[in-house]
């Protein structure tokens, strides 16, 4: 009868009751969240110094494209030219049903950021082995946006110890949750 997952009932009045649904997409700030891609390997490769959240402009079929989860960001990278911030080597694939007024796949896009922020981006960035990535892609509302990280490339001795710090804390973690269970 119903196709939600009902959750729970609350109810208003005697003939009334209100039923609440199972909320599919992450809250964050009031507004629901989808994901549509998320560079993991950043997070592995690299230090994050910063996070700043952009809107991103982008044309109609790159829009479908996105809400199809067709979009990766693997090799992405942002530059600062003439005082804009343009995201690089993006890959939203062809929308399935577009024309011929479909987007180009690798183009660049982009990132709207307030003034004072591309000044502070472009500050952060003219230090020695700081650079920009995309972390996740995600629509906020109805709105597309980029989750744009200053980061510093990792070492491979610091990969190495990430790797080792993220066991060790399972270990614990296991050791913890089975003395909980006893």
């Amino acid at each position: 009868m119903f196709d939600a997952i009902i959750t729970g009932l609350t109810r208003i009045s005697p003939s009334i009751v209100m039923i609440k649904k199972a909320a599919a997409p992450v809250e964050r700030e009031g507004k629901s969240v989808k994901i549509i891609a998320d560079n993991r390997r950043a997070r592995h490769e690299y230090e994050i110094i910063e996070v700043f959240e952009a809107g991103i402009e982008l044309q109609g079929t790159e829009v479908k494209s996105m809400r199809n989860g067709k979009a990766n960001l693997t090799d992405a990278f942002a530059r600062i030219e003439d005082g804009e911030v343009w995201l690089h080597h993006c890959h939203i694939a062809p929308y399935d049903h577009g024309n011929r007024f479909n987007h180009e796949p690798l183009r660049k896009r982009r990132l709207l950021l307030h003034r004072l922020q591309i000044v502070k981006l472009k500050q952060k960035t003219q230090e020695k082995g700081l650079t920009l990535i995309p972390l996740k892609l995600f629509f906020k509302g109805n709105w597309a946006k980029v989750d744009l990280a200053v980061v510093r490339g990792k070492q491979l001795y610091d990969k190495r110890e990430a790797i080792t710090k993220r066991d060790t804390k399972r270990q614990i973690d296991r050791v913890m949750k089975e003395m909980r269970n006893r």
